[in-house]
């Protein structure tokens, strides 16, 4: 079996290449959802924003280097450092393996605008247009708070490593 390689942002240009890229299968996955939001079915716009979310999350990990097989593949001492900036960004989805429950966690955080999206759903037309302009608005959200943590992790390792102190004998 092949290793899939995915080179790294390293520079501040391609780390910005990177959200560009994210933040526009993003918006293409938004529209997707925002579309099956304005069914009107109760319950089926969850099934898919979780869903969208389950495929979205990884593809932005993997640009910015940070899915699980892609740190464990680092040297220790790397991985070490991906871990701390991973924890210094507050990044609840980087370098996890992204679950249906990690994502319902996720999503508790724009919980106010998902449960107006479900009652909107009980006013004809209108109510689908709000639906699905929450539904779009939510999952940008989540979205964009993770490109922008992928982005500052990305950053801090840049950043060069401490210098080692040597303890030198008198």
């Amino acid at each position: 079996m092949a290793a899939d390689w995915t080179v790294v942002p390293s520079t501040p240009e391609e780390i910005e290449a990177a959200a560009r890229h994210c933040r526009k299968l993003v918006t293409q996955r938004a529209l997707l959802a925002a579309g099956v939001a304005v069914v009107p079915i109760p319950g089926l716009d969850w099934v898919t924003d979780v869903g969208v979310l389950v495929k979205v999350i990884p593809r932005i990990n993997q640009a910015f280097g940070l899915t699980p097989e892609q740190i464990e593949r680092l040297a220790p001492d790397r991985r070490i450092v991906v871990y701390k900036a991973i924890t210094a960004a507050g990044g609840l989805l980087i370098g996890r393996l992204i679950t249906r429950e990690i994502v319902l966690q996720v999503l508790r955080v724009v919980g106010v605008r998902l449960t107006v999206q479900q009652a909107s759903k009980f006013v004809p037309l209108a109510g689908q247009a709000v639906s699905a302009a929450l539904t779009f608005s939510a999952l940008k959200y989540v979205c964009e708070q993770h490109i922008r943590q992928c982005m500052a992790v990305a950053r801090q390792l840049q950043l060069p490593a401490p210098a080692q102190t040597v303890e030198r004998e008198a």
